[in-house]
């Protein structure tokens, strides 16, 4: 089955939310919620974008987006980094490692449609 959006998040709310507003939005979504299985889902179902937590269990989201960015199978997938730490460093990490965007928690479902809807486009038309 093809997927749209792969979310890796810990958090079941969170995760419960995303999943929510992205299915009603109408794509497909595959989840994950820990840092060690989101590499493997990747290479198993390559999603269109990757909405990913920065604090997950096992590995960091800036582990997993290092390793995305390093992997010649993986490397232009757009990635979506959630976190609940917004302070600039967190962004500039994110910026420098090669996410595509940037969401800080507490989000708007609006802002987090938007983001998705601009990843899949870019990579549809990339």
């Amino acid at each position: 089955m093809a997927v749209d959006v792969l979310i890796a998040e810990d958090e079941p709310s969170i995760l419960e939310s995303l999943d929510f507003i992205l299915r009603r939005a109408g794509w497909s979504i595959a989840a994950v919620t820990d840092g060690d299985a989101v590499i493997g889902m990747l290479r198993k179902t390559p999603p269109k974008v990757l909405v990913l937590d920065v604090m997950l269990p096992k590995r960091s989201g800036f582990d997993i987006l290092k390793q995305i960015r390093a992997d010649d199978m993986l490397h232009d997938l757009p990635v979506l980094i959630l976190t609940a730490k917004g302070q600039a460093k967190d962004r500039r990490t994110a910026e420098e490692l090669g996410a595509d965007g940037f969401i800080t928690k507490p989000y708007a479902n609006a802002e987090v449609l938007d983001e998705v809807r601009r990843l899949i486009g870019a990579a549809q038309s990339g």
